[in-house]
């Protein structure tokens, strides 16, 4: 595959290359893997992403696919924060390196103090960010998972707006065999600004979220 060993050179020598250009070799790995799949992902709301500025995506978790699905989707540049984990498998552990994103490593509770730490710096310069709150995921298909309140504690530091993201029959590709056309959504919702929520605590934020994102999925 040609792609791979570009996105390995590209991620080992990001200084030389945009953030733009790494997340487009990004996309287009993702484009001939939806070819090859025979998968279609539709997308609604875009128009609420915010124009300026950094921001925080927090979308439910189903399968392999998800940030996949969203990352076709969202045009500019993303990165990711992801269970160190989940980054034992390629693609996870190439995309995250490409575009600089950050690993969780759930055993060691300082690495993710300082992770996070570095999520919210990089997101008051400007930077975008796709968090998965539910920290997994099993058989759940559409149905949603609990939130972990932790991961809310980005946003409340960088005061930088929450986009809470539904995605919807994203278990399907990888898990279903069969060869058939198979069409995922993305629903971006609108936004949350730090107003809404600076006197909030993280639980109550992280139960806002998990509303509006299962009145979605409902």
């Amino acid at each position: 595959m040609y792609y791979i060993p570009l996105m390995w050179y590209l991620a080992k020598h990001p200084d030389r290359y945009s953030e733009h250009t790494r997340y487009k070799v990004g996309r287009s790995l993702i484009r001939m893997i939806k070819r090859r799949g025979r998968i279609t992902t539709i997308s609604t709301g875009k128009e609420f992403l915010p124009k300026d500025g950094g921001y925080i995506m927090y979308s439910n978790h189903q399968g392999k696919y998800d940030m996949l699905g969203i990352v076709s989707t969202h045009d500019r540049p993303c990165a990711i924060v992801i269970d160190k984990k989940t980054t034992k498998e390629i693609l996870p552990r190439l995309y995250t390196k490409l575009v600089k994103g950050q690993k969780l490593d759930k055993k060691d509770p300082r690495q993710q103090v300082k992770a996070i730490y570095q999520v919210i710096k990089e997101i008051t310069e400007g930077r975008r960010y796709l968090l998965f709150p539910e920290g997994g995921y099993t058989d759940n298909k559409n149905n949603l998972l609990e939130f972990y309140p932790g991961s809310f504690k980005i946003p409340l530091k960088a005061k930088c707006p929450i986009v809470p993201v539904v995605i919807y029959d994203s278990y399907k590709p990888f898990t279903i065999n069969s060869i058939k056309r198979v069409t995922t959504q993305v629903h971006y919702l609108e936004p949350i600004n730090y107003e809404q929520y600076a006197e909030m605590s993280t639980r109550e934020i992280c139960d806002i979220v998990y509303e509006r994102i299962n009145n979605k999925l409902t």
